[in-house]
């Protein structure tokens, strides 16, 4: 199994997610084929630029295949400030949320070798280094991690239309309520689980 990885949002826009969707290299690709055949989708996908229709879509061919997630989530308005009154920067919440979201992950794989493929577009490739380095280390002799070009990725691609979904409800977009529908049936069955973060150490 592999972990796919991609974050939406960001504290400027109220709220910073952060997916790890657990699927085959086989299923995201036949997930991502079976969207793109049906929706004529051209271009990368991304939760952005969807329809709510093709987002439904798209988590219903997700949850059919087996996949799940661990979504870490942060609001700006529930998260502890710094000593000095500020927030955590970006990176640091960035880096937070991954780990939380990771972290939820290694505990169930069993020691089974486990992949995580993280997205390489937020920031410089040497700070993402450093994540990976990070994420490489908890990981130990369990699997490997590696950055992507989410363009090349079809899992990244729809770890990022979760992650933007987790998005959407935690800033209460106006999208967010039929997208909370969507979601709904798979937090119940734990095909897609939250993680709140209120703390960045």
């Amino acid at each position: 199994m592999t972990i796919y990885c991609d974050e939406s949002g960001g504290l400027n826009a109220g709220a910073m997610t952060f997916a790890a969707v657990m699927l085959t290299p086989q299923a995201a690709t036949d997930i991502h084929e079976r969207f793109r055949s049906v929706t004529g989708l051209r271009g990368e996908l991304k939760g952005s630029r969807i329809s709510t229709v093709e987002r439904a879509y798209l988590l219903e061919l997700f949850d059919r295949a087996g996949g799940r997630a661990w979504v870490a989530v942060a609001k700006r308005d529930a998260l502890s400030k710094n000593p000095g009154g500020t927030l955590p920067s970006d990176l640091a919440l960035y880096a937070a949320l991954l780990d939380l979201a990771v972290g939820r992950w290694l505990p169930e794989t069993g020691g089974v070798c486990t992949d995580v493929v993280i997205d390489e577009g937020r920031y410089d490739p040497t700070i993402l280094a450093k994540v990976r380095a990070d994420i490489q280390s908890g990981l130990g002799q369990w699997g490997r991690a590696s950055l992507a070009d989410s363009r090349r990725s079809d899992g990244v691609q729809i770890a990022d239309v979760i992650a933007n979904s987790l998005f959407n409800i935690a800033v209460a977009s106006p999208r967010a309520r039929r997208i909370q529908r969507i979601i709904d049936p798979m937090l119940a069955s734990k095909a897609i689980r939250v993680a709140e973060l209120t703390q960045v150490a």
